[in-house]
């Protein structure tokens, strides 16, 4: 039986803009197909440049030429719809060039947070482009917005970051998957929606994409989580004199990093919270691999990138 893999890609496999995206998702999916010979895979992806992009730009429109206003939720399905079509297309032209006979598909993925989620009265999750702290102030002003300092790289806005509770496509993506196709899911972290009076109703948040990546990697009983980040390796004492690359983390020696402040908010913090939410669940003996895009085919053999197992090198 084939083995399911999960790959949560990050930011940089994405870029900025529609042209850079469109470029960069072109070499993401050569290394995305060169995994489909072995494994069954689901393709997540973060959207934090392109949901504050078109929130923006609505924004801007509706103050400017009084076009109705578009609430968060529909900016968060704008850009699943968005980056899926760019990597669908880029996925499926792959494909063809290696004649491998699969198929791709995106599906628009809704993730249930509970309304009472402390989160929403701590904005945390950095979304759109960044600015200086002069820059920040103006908007926050102007606009209510919150901002915050990230990772010394400038002020990024931020929103509240539920926890993902339950992935509401979940038995479609199993479906399409055990279909042998390479599917598309739980873009951005997927379109936050909550119950109210038995109904889904979308509310303004961004679920922390690599948590939700966790999720639907737990429901679809995934034999590996991987994230694909900017760096190869998980390090501690990160871009001082002493950093040091990790091989190989167990839950309690990244739970004591974690307490020791060695991962950051908004940076490597949330990618280690999600391994061990996919390890700690996963009863099959799963783990979870951290490394760069490059180096993904290499990690999946064992040749780099940082593990988070229940179990010994």
């Amino acid at each position: 039986m084939r083995k399911k893999l999960v790959i949560a890609l990050g930011g940089n496999a994405l870029g900025n803009s529609p042209e850079e995206q469109l470029k960069l998702v072109q070499k993401t999916a050569k290394s995305i197909v060169e995994l489909a010979d072995i494994y069954d895979i689901v393709v997540t992806h973060g959207n934090g440049p392109q949901v504050g992009m078109i929130n923006m730009a609505l924004e801007v429109s509706h103050e400017e030429l009084q076009t109705p206003e578009v609430p968060f939720a529909e900016c968060g399905a704008m850009s699943q719809g968005y980056i899926g079509y760019h990597l669908q297309q880029s996925i499926q032209e792959e494909l063809l060039k290696r004649n491998m006979h699969k198929n791709c598909i995106t599906v628009l993925t809704q993730v249930v947070v509970d309304k009472k989620d402390p989160a929403f009265s701590n904005p945390t999750k950095p979304i759109g482009s960044f600015y200086t702290k002069e820059e920040a102030n103006r908007l926050e002003i102007e606009r209510g917005y919150v901002f915050k300092e990230d990772a010394g790289r400038g002020y990024r806005r931020v929103v509240p970051s539920p926890e993902p509770k339950k992935i509401i496509e979940s038995k479609s993506i199993k479906m399409l998957l055990n279909n042998k196709n390479i599917v598309i899911a739980g873009g951005g972290g997927g379109i936050p929606v909550v119950y109210h009076y038995n109904k889904l109703k979308g509310v303004d948040a961004v679920i922390d994409k690599d948590k939700t990546s966790a999720r639907i990697a737990i429901d679809i009983k995934a034999d590996m989580f991987l994230i694909l980040t900017a760096v190869e390796k998980v390090c501690i004492n990160y871009n001082t004199a002493n950093e040091k690359e990790l091989d190989f983390l167990t839950p309690k020696l990244a739970r004591h990093y974690m307490q020791t402040g060695e991962f950051k908010e908004g940076s490597m913090l949330p990618k280690i919270e999600a391994c061990l939410t996919f390890v700690e669940h996963n009863r099959r003996g799963g783990c979870a691999l951290i490394t760069s895009l490059e180096k993904a085919k290499e990690a999946l053999e064992g040749k780099t990138g940082t593990i988070i197992s229940r179990k010994g090198i």
